[in-house]
């Protein structure tokens, strides 16, 4: 009979109860599946043995064959610690315990053969192994061994109660002597063959007790691929049952809206990346699906001009449009610039905030219902219960990563079926990540700059410049142009954050002396509409200089702001100076970041400031950023359970996840439904897997 790998981890021969409790609480395992992929962290090579008088003072981890000789206790400030000495055929060392004498001393025997594992010491003239790993030499022959020795993760409460890598290790052998080693296999011949990977059963027993490195490496990519493959198949698969089952308003034409925009009040010729991502858009709405699409693009790239045209199509088509936005400032500013379109095109576009008022609110649920107002921009206030459409036809939301789950699953019940949705997003996504995140949503990527654009130019400058710095900010604003001083602002200490504004403010406002210059200052700690008023004076020119925190990252656009300070730059994530370097460029002038640090910097601050240095290309500076922090952080609050993977890592497997990706797609555009006898058993483990692991489920 096999053995169910569902069976609980209490069942195994050696755990028990108590160790079962800690193995759920501290790592997650449940089950003899959850023990079996528990990976290994790391590999220790325990092919070799030494020779006591090979020994050297570097303390590395060894092994060695010899003899307990005698034990004694010596008396310490706290307590004895315990001392064995140990002997092979060239010299002498010792082993030392601090603590468990008793069990040590009664289990261990004089004059037998022991292999001893463990760090080495140099004290006193001598060798010493603290808390040695010791088998009888007999045992750790008759072991199911391999010549790596895997070093499995572990947490401090697991080693102080006695649950230590070799504990591990035998319940693991245990496991694999239970289940005699077979395991049913998940991928089908034809990957297999193709890629030439072992089988499910040698690739796991290879990743635990490996026979050596060449098999452990492809023990690894094996399960690497596999677990990757797993997730694509399911965003890819959501992707096609999303387009086959969720019916979509279908815009079947391009009217007098569009067309009157394009032949007549184009701002500025669209570059080809802007007609390509149009394109695609328009073949979504076409379709009888439901669109759900990404747009990256970075910031200026002209994502709004684009998504303003999506509208059209809405409009052209009898549909009324919205688009929401994270913050105030920016659904202003969307409401602003699509304002002075809307007006040359006779449509009706309404603002609807937190602070719009009770009437204007009354009016604007009236004309919603009644299908007067075609387009709604605003905040997370078009989610409240009474803003109803007649018929919402396109949602466009901004900045997706910022709106809760629950809140855009909101939009969608604002219709009878839902509406299409268009996602922007001015933070670049790295391939690997969208693949992994966003990989049920179509990605358009806008790759370049309009026309007339000037690339920023970026340098690195020590506190000790600052006085050429001013000299230069002053230059700047004798040209009439405007300039951002940017602070960092640190959840943890509001304190000092303050403070380091202020100082700023300060040293600011004596170089910039009144009445020859006017300082705007916006933080955190301000009331909204005060901060409103010094935006809005900034956007005017009336300032020449906004000290802020970095409240200004999204939206604020100010053509004439050329420069942009950033203090204490080191302090700053890479994806955080990309976008707030983003804020200035966006005139016709030539713009420059000028980034601020102290001279102690460490090797990643270095290397995020030679990448804003070197390259203004959003997707190369969000790939050195995943190198840098990991997945995680990247996506905000590891909001995705995507990346809680067991042995693949997204940064350095890049390669893995592509041909992952390449070869779920190849089967599921060959057979959609896995109904094909060789891809049964890709069937029956994608099945085992909603069922006893939910992948996650969330709305995109």
């Amino acid at each position: 009979m096999s053995v169910n790998l569902q069976t609980p981890i209490d069942y195994l021969k050696g755990v028990g109860p108590n160790r079962a409790d800690l193995l759920r609480s501290e790592l997650g395992i449940h089950t003899y599946q959850d023990l079996i992929n528990l990976f290994p962290n790391r590999y220790i090579d325990r092919t070799k043995y030494y020779k006591i008088n090979e020994l050297q003072r570097n303390n590395a981890e060894v092994q060695v064959i010899g003899q307990i000789t005698s034990f004694r206790e010596v008396a310490q400030k706290r307590g004895k610690r315990l001392v064995a000495e140990f002997r092979d055929d060239t010299g002498v060392m010792e082993l030392v315990w601090f603590r468990g004498q008793k069990w040590i001393r009664e289990s261990l025997k004089t004059g037998q053969p022991y292999v001893i594992f463990g760090k080495t010491n140099w004290f006193n003239g001598k060798f010493s192994m603290p808390h040695p790993e010791l088998e009888l030499l007999s045992e750790h022959e008759s072991n199911l061994r391999s010549a790596m020795q895997a070093i499995y993760p572990s947490t401090e409460k697991l080693t102080n109660k006695g649950i230590t890598n070799r504990v591990v290790s035998k319940i693991m052998q245990q496991l694999f002597l239970e289940t005699k080693g077979r395991y049913a296999e998940t991928l089908s011949d034809s990957i297999r063959g193709e890629l030439k990977l072992l089988s499910k059963s040698d690739a796991l027993f290879n990743i635990h007790f490996p026979k050596s490195p060449e098999l452990l490496a492809r023990a690894q990519f094996r399960l690497k691929f596999e677990e990757l493959f797993y997730i694509q198949l399911q965003l890819i698969l959501k992707n096609l049952i999303h387009k086959s089952k969720i019916k979509g308003f279908v815009f079947d034409k391009v009217g007098d809206y569009f067309n009157t925009f394009y032949n007549n009040h184009l701002p500025f010729e669209l570059t080809d990346a802007q007609k390509r991502v149009l394109k695609e858009i328009r073949a979504d709405l076409g379709s009888n699906a439901q669109m759900n699409r990404l747009l990256q693009g970075d910031v200026g790239s002209g994502k709004t001009i684009v998504a303003f045209m999506s509208i059209l199509m809405g409009l052209d088509n009898g549909f009324q449009c919205c688009l929401m936005a994270p913050t105030e400032i920016l659904s202003v500013q969307h409401y602003n610039g699509l304002l002075e379109w809307c007006n040359k095109l006779n449509i009706s576009i309404s603002l609807l905030t937190g602070s719009t008022k009770t009437s204007g609110r009354k009016e604007i649920h009236e004309n919603l219902e009644n299908g007067n107002l075609q387009i709604l921009v605003g905040t997370h206030a078009l989610l409240e219960d009474k803003v109803k459409f007649k018929n919402l036809g396109l949602a466009i939301i901004d900045e997706q990563h910022r709106f809760g789950v629950k809140q855009r699953s909101k939009l969608w019940h604002k219709n009878e079926l839902p509406p299409n949705v268009l996602v922007m997003t001015a933070t670049p996504i790295p391939r690997t990540l969208a693949m992994s995140v966003y990989g049920d949503l179509d990605i358009s990527i806008i790759d370049e700059l309009p026309a007339g654009r000037k690339p920023i130019k970026t340098v690195h400058r020590y506190d000790n410049n600052r006085l050429k710095v001013f000299r230069f900010m002053k230059d700047e604003i004798a040209e009439g142009r405007q300039i951002y001083v940017v602070y960092p602002l640190i959840q943890e200490s509001e304190k000092m954050d303050y403070k380091d504004l202020m100082d700023g403010y300060e040293s600011i406002s004596r170089e910039f002396p009144t009445p020859d210059y006017q300082i705007s200052i916006v933080h955190g700690k301000m009331k909204a509409e005060d901060k409103d008023y010094e935006m809005q004076r900034f956007a005017e020119g009336k300032t020449n200089i906004m000290v802020a925190t970095t409240v200004i990252e999204v939206g604020v656009n100010v053509p004439n702001a050329s420069v942009m300070v950033i203090e204490s730059a080191e302090r700053f994530g890479l994806s955080q100076l990309h976008q707030l370097r983003g804020r200035v460029g966006r005139g016709a002038e030539q713009s420059y970041c000028i980034l601020m640090t102290g001279h102690k910097l460490s090797n990643d601050s270095k290397t995020r400031l030679e990448t804003m240095v070197r390259s203004s290309d959003g997707f190369e500076i969000a790939e050195v950023d995943l190198k840098l922090r990991g997945p995680g952080d990247i996506m905000g609050t590891q909001q995705s359970g995507v990346l809680n993977l067991r042995i693949a890592d997204i940064v350095k497997d890049k390669d893995v996840l592509e041909r992952a990706r390449y070869h779920a797609k190849s089967i599921l555009n060959l057979d959609p439904s896995l109904a094909l006898p060789e891809h049964k058993v890709i069937l029956n483990t994608y099945r085992q897997m909603s069922k006893y692991r939910n992948i996650w489920n969330y709305i995109s």
